[in-house]
Parts: C-alpha cells; structure tokens; sequence
C-alpha cells in the first residue's frame, strides 16, 4: 500500500517525465503503477487517499488520550454519578467548569468497558412474545372484547362501553355500558353473554388487552368457572385485539354516532342497543363476504353465498362479453385467524384442543 505522502511524490516524479517528453504510459509502468492508478490519483485535481478498509492511516488526532479514558472510567464509577447516564454527567459535570469528552465519548468508552448498563432502580425493557395464534372455524370459539369511552355531559368524564365480539361471524355477543371499569362487571359481561349463547362447554377463548379489568382476580376466576380460555394482547399493541378495535371503529365513525355527548347514561345505553341491533341484523360485514353477523352466526350464510354465486353465474352466461375472468368471490369464509404469525397460520392452535 503506498502512502499519501508517497503518492504526491509519485505523480511529481510522473509530471516531471512527461513535461519532458515521457509518455504517461511509460512513465506510469517505469514508476511500478498503471496509467489508470495514476489518472485515479489525480481526478478531481487532488491526491486521493487510499480508500481500501485495511489500508494503513495515521491516528486520528482527536482520539481521546489513555488519561482521559480513564478518567471518563473514573467519574462515571464514582458515588454521586454512578446512577446516572451520561445524558446526565456531562451537563453536571459542565455546571461544575469542567469538561473531559462528549455524551457520545462517554458512551463509547463505557461501551468498551462493558459497563453500558441501566442504572439506578429502573428495570430493563421486558420482551414480550406474540399471542398465541387462534383459529376460529364455527362461532362461539373465538371472542375478542375491550372498553373503549363514551363522551358523557361532564367534560373530562367518560362512559364505558363494554362490549364483546365473536371473531368469527363478527356478531356482538354481548355489550354493557358504566360509569366505571371494573373486573366484576367485565366478569358479569362475560357470564351473561355466555349464557345468552348457550356455552357450556369449556373451550371458548377470550381475548383482550392487558387492562385490569381484563387482567383482575375476579375476571379470571369467573373464566375459570365457565371453562373460558383468556388471551392477552402485549402491553401498548393495539394490533393484537384488531376485532374489537375495528368494531369501535366501525361504532364511532358510524353516520349515525352523536356528535354531542350523551345526557345520560340511559341514552348511551339506548343508542348503543339501537346500534346493535343494526350491526349484527342490518349490516353486512365486509369480512364475511357482505352477510350479517346474525346470518352468518345462524349458519345462514352458505344458503345466502350460493344464491349470489347462481345470480352472477346467470348474468355472465347473459352477457359473456362484459366479464373479462371469474365472478365475484362469493365463497364463504371458512377460518378466521386471530394474531396470525407472518409465515401463515398453519401453526394456530385449533379452538377444538383447548379443552383437552
């Protein structure tokens, strides 16, 4: 490898044969070089560095010196800093007329002497695993719920909205509406939408975030009770409970949803029924191939499927020339996946096994 240095006189010696006379050529190859290193040397009007990553260079002239690192070592072990980052040494360091590096110099060093570690009392960031993946073939196997706030007519204080979605025919299987969150009345919205839908057998997952009335003893132990599987989104991710987000979705952003708060409870508790009874009754979820959560919870959407694949079937063989492929899609959905992983859902776990 040649040297910066080395390079400047190289190209002197190269002009000074070529002013008299000399080929680059020849010059260049007399020289031990191609004419092209020579031209690459000299592009831009300047001598290039050796750009190679093993290529030979000087020490950088701001590196800190052996004293400095460990005095940096030093103050950030010493009593009154060796809670603190270096976010935080640095700037007190300063109040006190003295300054040894950068934040990020700091950081380097520590980082080099393996002492980069949370300090004080704070507890590192905990990892958590995806949910598990659940598969939902039938009704009644699958349930996502949540709370979410009605605007009520005192400013900063809120209804809440407990309601509770079969993931697979999109009905809502049940709902409530409170002045407060609380583990016995989620508890008792669970129990009574079980028993309006007959469940008696153990088996039913039931998921939702990491809300403590999600999470409360009186929760869990009245799932224990009715053989109900509960299922936990991770903290702060809302994509992992997308069915009841979607469904607050759908129930705020309706046309019909007050744009002023509710005067009372009784009326949150009114519109909210009224909204219901369209949501799984009237309308048709896109989800589900545009049939009702009741059509499709009853069974009813194969009979209803079928009539529409026969009328498109008809208006093709009408009129050929106005399809350029297949009709539409109107096959039923046969699994609904909950928290699917990235590579498929070959890996859910069937809702059928739970109860073993």
């Amino acid at each position: 490898m040649i040297s910066t240095p080395d390079r400047r006189q190289t190209i002197e010696l190269i002009e000074q044969a070529m002013a008299q006379g000399a080929s680059q050529h020849k010059a260049s190859e007399l020289l031990g070089i191609s004419a092209r290193t020579y031209q690459r040397w000299t592009r831009q009007g300047g001598v290039k560095a050796d750009a190679r990553p093993d290529a030979e260079r000087p020490a950088p002239v701001n590196r800190l010196t052996e004293e400095e690192r460990a005095r940096i070592l030093a103050v950030c072990n010493q009593p009154e800093y060796s809670h603190l980052p270096p976010s935080q040494i640095v700037p007190m360091l300063a109040d006190q007329g003295d300054y040894i590096a950068s934040e990020s110099s700091f950081y380097r060093v520590l980082r080099e002497a393996k002492q980069v570690h949370r300090r004080g009392r704070a507890q590192p960031p905990t990892r958590h695993s995806k949910p598990t993946t659940y598969r939902a073939d039938g009704p009644n196997q699958v349930w996502s719920w949540d709370i979410t706030f009605l605007n009520s007519p005192i400013a900063g204080q809120f209804y809440r909205l407990y309601m509770a979605i079969d993931i697979y025919s999109r009905k809502i299987v049940g709902w409530e509406v409170h002045e407060r969150e609380s583990a016995a009345l989620a508890a008792q919205l669970i129990r009574k939408a079980c028993w309006a839908e007959g469940i008696t057998e153990q088996g039913l997952v039931l998921h939702s975030d990491n809300g403590s009335p999600m999470k409360g003893a009186t929760m869990l132990a009245t799932l224990q009770q009715l053989g109900v599987v509960p299922s936990f989104s991770r903290p702060s991710v809302s994509n992992d409970n997308p069915y009841s987000e979607s469904l607050f979705g759908s129930l705020k952003y309706s046309p019909a949803y007050p744009t002023k708060p509710f005067d009372s409870i009784e009326a949150a508790r009114d519109w909210v029924h009224t909204f219901v009874t369209w949501y799984n009754g009237v309308h048709r979820h896109s989800g589900v191939r545009y049939v009702t959560p009741n059509q499709r919870h009853r069974g009813k959407d194969d009979a209803i499927l079928a009539k529409r694949r026969a009328v498109y079937e008809a208006a093709k063989a009408r009129h050929p020339e106005r399809w350029s492929g297949a009709i539409r899609n109107w096959r039923k959905v046969e699994v609904v996946y909950l928290n699917p992983d990235n590579t498929g859902s070959s890996e859910a776990m069937p809702v059928e096994t739970l109860a073993a």
